[in-house]
C-alpha cells in the first residue's frame, strides 16, 4: 500500500482506522469519500483549490465516452515498460482519477501490483476520483508540496498539470521515470475556432526538465469527432477556456450539433538523473 507522509513533520503516515497518523501523532482524518486532506492551510491563499466542480463533472462525462483512448492507450504502454511489482507510482495532478484508475487496471491485467496514489490540490476532482478504484489511495495536495518521502516512488505521473520538476526530482528514487502528457500546438483548434474570431494555437512547451533526460516522447494525434451537443458542451467546459469566453462565443458552441477537431497530444517519458543540476 502507498505510504503518504506527514506534511507537519515528515514521518510516515500510517492508517489507523478511519485516519492516517505518524508517530509523532498527527493526524488526519479519511473523508466519506475516500480521500485524505494533506494539503497545509499555509501552503496556499487561495478560497478556491484547483478544477471546480463543474469543470470535473464536465471532464469525467467527457472521459468517460472514450473520446481520449488513444492517449490513455499510450500512457498505459510507458507506465506498464517502467513499472514492475511492489514500485510506488504517484498520479501528480491527478484530476478525477480517469488516467490513474484505467493505468492502475491495464498494470493489474498485466500481472504488475503496483502501489498507486493519487494527488489533487482540488477536492471536488478527489470527490470522485477517491471512488473510482479503492487499491490508489488518494490525497489532497498540491504538486509542489507532496506529502510523500524522499527516493520513495519509481514512477510519478503528470498528466495536463502543473510540472513540478523539482519536487518530483526529490520524490523519484534514482533511475525513476516520470511521464507526462502535455497538449500539442494544435489540440483542439477546430474548437477553439468554432468559439473564437481570432483562434490561437497552443503555446509549445520546452521539454526539458532540469535533473532529468528525455529517454522518450511519443505525439498522439488523431480527429476528434463529436456527434451531439452534449459532448461538444461537455469537452468546451472542462477546458480553461469556459472561463475566457465572451457569451457570444458560448452561444457560438452552443448552437453546434457536430464538432471535428484536432486531439494531439505528446506523452514524454523521463528519467531522473543521478545527479539535480540547477
Amino acid at each position: 500500500m502507498f505510504e503518504f507522509s506527514c506534511p507537519v513533520c515528515g514521518m510516515p503516515l500510517k492508517r489507523d482506522s478511519g485516519s492516517l497518523r505518524c508517530p509523532d501523532g498527527h493526524c488526519f482524518d479519511i473523508s466519506k469519500y475516500g480521500y485524505v486532506n494533506l494539503l497545509r492551510s499555509n501552503q496556499s491563499s487561495q478560497k478556491r483549490h484547483g478544477d471546480d466542480r463543474l469543470m470535473v463533472r464536465s471532464r469525467s462525462d467527457f472521459l468517460e465516452k472514450g473520446y481520449y483512448m488513444p492517449l490513455l492507450d499510450c500512457l498505459c504502454e510507458k507506465v506498464s515498460a517502467f513499472v514492475s511489482d511492489g514500485d510506488a507510482v504517484l498520479d501528480a495532478g491527478c484530476g478525477e482519477c480517469w488516467y490513474t484508475a484505467n493505468i492502475f487496471r491495464s498494470l493489474k491485467q498485466k500481472g504488475i501490483n503496483a502501489d498507486f496514489a493519487a494527488a489533487d490540490i482540488s477536492k471536488d476532482a478527489l470527490r470522485i476520483g477517491a471512488r473510482r478504484e479503492k487499491g490508489i489511495a488518494c490525497a489532497v495536495a498540491g504538486v509542489n508540496c507532496l506529502p510523500v518521502a524522499d527516493s520513495y516512488c519509481a514512477a510519478v505521473l503528470n498528466i495536463f498539470a502543473p510540472c513540478a520538476g523539482e519536487e518530483f526530482y526529490r520524490i523519484l528514487r534514482e533511475g525513476g521515470c516520470l511521464i507526462r502528457a502535455v497538449p500539442l500546438k494544435r489540440h483542439l483548434m477546430g474548437l477553439k475556432e468554432s468559439v473564437y474570431e481570432h483562434a490561437y494555437e497552443n503555446e509549445p512547451e520546452n521539454p526539458e526538465i532540469s535533473g532529468f533526460e528525455i529517454s522518450d516522447i511519443t505525439n498522439v494525434t488523431y480527429t476528434l469527432s463529436l456527434d451531439n451537443a452534449q459532448d461538444i458542451e461537455a469537452l468546451f467546459k472542462m477546458t480553461p477556456y469556459y472561463y475566457k469566453t465572451s457569451r457570444e462565443g458560448q452561444q457560438r458552441l452552443a448552437a453546434l450539433s457536430r464538432l471535428e477537431t484536432e486531439a494531439e497530444f505528446g506523452v514524454i517519458t523521463y528519467r531522473k538523473c543521478a545527479k539535480y543540476v540547477e
